[in-house]
């Protein structure tokens, strides 16, 4: 993924409330069910820091996110970036909604390019993980509770 690219952008609607959609995307024991299950600590505060170790082909990815931006039931950001890789981004959650349906708008805006080395890192890998996380598997989440 690089700077110059526009930000990836995934839009979906669900029928719950926005405070449950929100409740599922800042609860831990609610993200590992439907976005990383090796989050080890997550707040939604601001300056909050997490580190935790992804697996894939081999290869290990030590993400860090710090809260950059909180607005408790509306939006939350935070800077994604991997320890030991060049790159650095800003991940957004905004919700919107009323009653039993709210909508989730992901943004994620590349600060610093990522190595075009890391299949991982390219813009497609990126925006297949985004698609899958969102209109998969939160959407699955929840609709099974």
């Amino acid at each position: 993924m690089k700077k110059s690219e526009q930000a990836i952008v995934v839009e979906q609607v669900f029928d719950v409330s926005v405070l449950e959609l929100w409740k599922a995307i800042t609860e831990l024991d609610q993200m590992k069910k439907w976005f990383f299950v090796n989050i080890e600590t997550f707040e939604e505060v601001l300056g909050f820091e997490t580190r935790f170790v992804v697996e894939n082909k081999g290869r290990i990815f030590p993400h860090l996110w710090k809260i950059t931006e909180v607005d408790p039931f509306r939006k939350i950001t935070y800077n994604w970036k991997y320890e030991g890789y060049k790159g650095d981004s800003d991940v957004t959650f905004e919700l919107f909604g009323s009653g039993e349906q709210s909508k989730l708008t992901l943004t994620h805006t590349v600060l610093e390019d990522f190595s075009d080395e890391i299949p991982e890192f390219s813009r497609e890998s990126c925006e297949a993980g985004w698609t899958y996380f969102i209109k998969q598997s939160l959407k699955e989440y929840l609709q099974s509770k």
